[in-house]
């Protein structure tokens, strides 16, 4: 039972500081999209961003999960283990960091970055301290320090935010300061954002390599038969990991190639700020997914395990369709998140709501292959996944323009998702509620479509605002009245038990 308390705590804390970082990161697209001139700077930004995120998955090459199987087998010193990642990290990342540098003018030119060279060097120190900081982090979580991990992740985000702020709202409004004016420069513009994230990575990067140093010794020195063991578990890893990363960055990666349109920049910017209103969804998603897995693990030996799935996916359903329902009634809201120069991307965040749905949803399913041993399906799904993103998105991109990307992350989860459920019963039986899933599935599309008939007579906004609340109150009527009574509430329940 302690084990449990501990697992719990630890869950939160890594859980929280997550969500809690994803959430304060958000909070800079209402910055971008307003303080940068051109929805092209931030089109840059969402491109070079996708970059990083595929390049960190390449350069990790599956050692965080190689450490922690070595680290716990028997037979093997968790220090060595650890200090042979370490520095096979150090030299992967170090090397890619000196290649960007010095590659950076035909890197930049094969990008479309020709004249901002700097870009790439700089995202490159980045993303190869990313990539190295992986395993001192995983060395963290082995020696289980959540708190310690937890603060390292938020003081990069706080960093961060303060980087930026301090570049382009602080530092404009003071350029003709002596401290400033030597150095700042006006027009410079998204390259400070990427200078803000070299800064504080730097600095997370400093303070990590003081905390998880690794030990010295002898016996701990690093060792070229267990590196070849750990690559030889860990690259195969390398593939789902690729594809996976692929099904959700490779639209914000294609895109400049695939439109026709000469600001192709322009509308990634556009795409990519709309597509972030949406991750309110994803920030559920991942809130429920760190709470779901060790739920999962924990309760795979018990008797009654399939039934505790089967609710979990109940409720995840009802409740991101409730998030899904939110965000579109009340769109007229959430897009002063973002600069009016980016509103006419908006009707892509419905579809992008549903990607995040369906996305969870197979995660939801994807333990079945977890928890029988039988991770190969994984790897399928995702490449499955990644050709159907690939052949929609150069098929319709250059007609319709992001409406293809949206779409395509859209149906590859979709079929994806399917396909894990439909295999998925030939292997673990898992007895769904589908009446309820079904209900509330039919009940959010009755109510979208009246919401939708609604716009088409051209009324008002405040009168959406309106006709939307009441739409969701319906749901939430249907909700509170079959599956969560108010009584159920913690702390406020008390006061409703009465009344039922």
């Amino acid at each position: 039972m302690s084990e449990m308390k501990t697992l719990a705590r630890d869950t939160a804390i890594y859980g929280i500081s997550s969500i809690v970082g994803k959430f304060l990161n958000w909070l800079l697209v209402p910055l971008y999209t307003y303080v940068l001139k051109e929805t092209s700077d931030y089109g840059i930004v969402t491109n070079l961003y996708a970059w990083t995120a595929l390049l960190l998955v390449i350069l990790t090459y599956g050692m965080e999960t190689g450490f922690f199987r070595f680290a716990n087998r028997e037979g093997y010193r968790p220090q060595q283990v650890y200090r042979t990642a370490w520095l096979s990290l150090l030299v992967t990342s170090t090397l890619f960091a000196v290649c960007c540098v010095v590659l950076r003018v035909p890197i930049a030119g094969a990008l479309g970055y020709a004249g901002h060279e700097e870009f790439i060097s700089l995202l490159g120190i980045v993303v190869a301290m990313d990539a190295f900081s992986c395993i001192p982090f995983a060395y963290l979580r082995y020696k289980r320090r959540p708190i310690a991990f937890a603060s390292l992740k938020l003081l990069f985000v706080g960093l961060n935010i303060l980087f930026n702020l301090f570049f382009l709202v602080l530092c404009p409004k003071i350029q003709d300061s002596a401290l400033i004016a030597p150095w700042f420069r006006p027009d410079y513009g998204v390259g400070y954002v990427f200078v803000a994230n070299i800064l504080a990575t730097g600095i997370q990067t400093l303070c990590l390599l003081v905390m998880t140093m690794p030990e010295r010794g002898r016996e701990n020195g690093a060792s070229w038969h267990l590196l070849s063991e750990l690559l030889h578990y860990s690259l195969p890893l390398l593939v789902l990991g690729v594809a996976g990363i692929m099904n959700q960055t490779l639209d914000r990666i294609l895109f400049p190639y695939l439109y026709a349109g000469a600001d192709a920049q322009a509308q990634l910017g556009i795409y990519g700020a709309c597509f972030k209103v949406a991750m309110v969804m994803m920030m559920f998603t991942q809130a429920f997914r760190y709470a779901y897995e060790p739920f999962v693990f924990s309760k795979h030996k018990d008797r009654n395990s399939v039934e505790a799935y089967a609710d979990a996916m109940k409720y995840y359903i009802i409740f991101s369709l409730l998030i899904l329902l939110i965000m579109t009634v009340y769109l007229d809201l959430f897009k002063y998140l973002i600069s009016p120069a980016y509103w006419a991307g908006l009707r892509i965040v419905p579809i992008v709501l549903w990607t995040y749905v369906f996305q969870g949803i197979y995660f939801n399913l994807s333990f079945w292959y977890k928890l029988t041993d039988q991770t190969r399906w994984g790897a399928y799904f995702s490449l499955i996944g990644l050709v159907i993103t690939f052949t929609l998105q150069v098929v319709f991109v250059p007609r319709v323009g992001y409406y293809a990307s949206a779409f395509s992350s859209t149906v590859c989860y979709f079929v994806i998702m399917l396909l894990s459920y439909f295999v998925g019963r030939k292997h673990l039986v898992i007895p769904y509620d589908y009446r309820t899933i079904g209900g509330y599935t039919c009940l959010t599309l009755a109510l979208l479509a009246v919401y939708y008939g609604c716009r088409m007579l051209m009324l008002g906004t405040w009168w959406m605002l309106l006709i939307g609340t009441a739409l969701l109150g319906i749901y939430l009527a249907v909700l509170i009245r079959r599956d969560f009574p108010l009584s159920e509430l913690p702390v406020v329940g008390k006061y409703f038990k009465k009344n039922q």
